[in-house]
């Protein structure tokens, strides 16, 4: 498995585990936390959730998921941005941590900009590290003036942006994935596979079949190609992750990804920062 590396050295797998969407309903929630665990075999280690990803239970479920396995497993979550001030992210981090069962996460995020300015949020950030209660830090869904704002604001010990990037929504490489690899952050890549719309793509499909893949997964091997990315599809069953996990070993060819890019072209001007 291709190992992504944070500016502090800590090395994850360029493939994790999403939970947006899971435990929304009750029947699925076996086969979802049977995925989450067979991901774990297979060497998908980094889990993402957040409190807004079904009102905190997806935290509860991912919580039960790994109960057993939490020093095998790279634990992120998010919080909502009016959470991210001085007085409310410690909280909000204690909720989360409650509902997942654990003491500490290996990545805290700021789940997109609201109105508490940067400078407090990574104030709030860097008391919850001081504390143990989060080992690093990061941002979801900030955007190229964001994050120079937020590196200027005391933020220079960000650890990651988490935006929505895939095939479909290739904008960031204008600007965005530039200024994080010149920053050393890795890109957190959510709904890498445009939440399952990319699968009816009509030359996706004839690219997987030229390679013997379904659509997914030369998308999701498209994004692990590219350097610096961390994609984190979800998977709501154990086959399905099984397929997700068959994508790192897919390696696309030149003529591929000319294709791709045909099909999917990169951008030629900024595009501001979309969102999910």
């Amino acid at each position: 498995m291709k190992m992504i590396r944070f500016p502090d050295g800590a090395t994850v797998p360029a493939l994790g585990q999403g939970s947006w969407m899971m435990a929304e309903q009750p029947s699925r929630r076996a086969d979802e936390i049977a995925a989450l665990r067979a991901g774990i075999d297979l060497g998908l280690t980094l889990i993402d959730t957040a409190e807004m990803y079904a009102d905190g239970e997806s935290e509860r479920l991912v919580g039960e998921a790994i109960a057993g396995r939490r020093d095998a497993v790279f634990l992120v979550s998010k919080a909502y941005p009016q959470n991210a001030s001085r007085a409310r992210l410690a909280q909000a981090c204690e909720a989360s941590l409650a509902r997942l069962g654990t003491d500490r996460f290996d990545l805290y995020l700021l789940h997109w900009r609201g109105r508490v300015p940067l400078a407090e949020t990574v104030e709030a950030m860097e008391a919850l590290v001081a504390a143990g209660k989060i080992l690093r830090w990061g941002v979801s869904n900030l955007d190229t003036d964001d994050m120079a704002e937020l590196v200027a604001s005391g933020g220079g010990a960000c650890a990651t942006d988490q935006i929505l990037y895939n095939l479909s929504r290739r904008g960031p490489e204008h600007d965005l994935a530039p200024w994080l690899a010149d920053h050393g952050m890795p890109l957190m890549a959510y709904s890498p596979i445009e939440q399952g719309r990319l699968v009816g793509d009509k030359a996706l499909g004839e690219i997987a079949a030229d390679r013997g893949a379904t659509p997914a997964q030369v998308a999701l091997a498209w994004l692990l190609a590219r350097d610096g990315v961390i994609a984190i599809p979800k998977a709501g069953t154990a086959a399905h992750v099984r397929d997700n996990r068959a994508a790192a070993d897919l390696v696309l060819t030149a003529e591929d990804l000319a294709r791709l890019d045909q099909a999917f072209p990169p951008p030629s001007a900024p595009v501001p920062l979309e969102m999910l």
